[in-house]
């Protein structure tokens, strides 16, 4: 028998709504291609798992501030039925980390970058790709309580997630990155995609194998 899901069999009962949601940060440079694609996608998918109980935000390190999603990050989104209207770039600063449970950068050059603006967040930020990988090794341990409070479970997620980076490695450091599409030839959005959609997918297929049943 393979791995089962943390308390696969363990008596589930619904989480209590927290009065603040969970707050996700994704990070690239302009803001206008990567991390809208990972906010937009996370925030649709964490809805359906607990309505009210996230909140995904973006910002770039260089962003092209007040400028909409580029259009073929936006047909990227609206593929996965997330929503890519009502969007503004915006920079990343440190009153926005300040408000930030989770940083989920693109690159580990920005996770770098976003480390120098402020430090405390050593072990709240890692890249997107890195992290899907973390949750999978969590995937299967036990450990992960099945009732509480689901904001709560998310506040303490990234220091787990953190003691097993060693076990999460890739083979190829690339592989935590995600390529910049911008100015560039429509595969490398594809490219993009290839290489982010894995890693929400598996994010948020964690999210619904530790959620209890309502």
């Amino acid at each position: 028998m393979g791995p089962q899901p943390p308390h696969a069999n363990a008596r589930k009962e619904p989480y209590v709504q927290s009065p603040q949601p969970f707050r996700i940060l994704t990070v690239c440079t302009g803001n206008i291609c990567r991390s809208p694609v990972a906010e937009r996608l996370l925030q649709a998918g964490l809805n359906q798992v607990s309505p009210g109980s996230f909140e995904v935000r973006s910002a770039g390190t260089r962003a092209m501030v007040g400028e909409p999603i580029q259009p073929l990050s936006a047909q990227i989104i609206s593929t996965f039925r997330g929503t890519p209207e009502d969007f503004a770039a915006r920079q990343l600063n440190q009153k926005i980390l300040r408000e930030t449970d989770l940083v989920l950068a693109m690159t580990s050059k920005h996770r770098g970058e976003v480390l120098q603006l402020d430090a405390s967040l050593l072990k709240r930020t890692f890249t997107v790709r890195e992290f899907a990988r973390m949750l999978a090794v969590l995937e299967t341990r036990d450990d992960a309580p099945a009732t509480g409070d689901i904001v709560d479970f998310w506040r303490a997620l990234p220091a787990r997630a953190a003691s097993v980076r060693h076990l999460a490695l890739p083979s190829d450091p690339a592989d935590n990155d995600v390529v910049d599409p911008y100015r560039r030839a429509e595969e490398v959005y594809h490219q993009m995609e290839d290489q982010l959609a894995p890693a929400i997918l598996g994010i948020l297929r964690f999210a619904r194998l530790t959620a209890p049943a309502s």
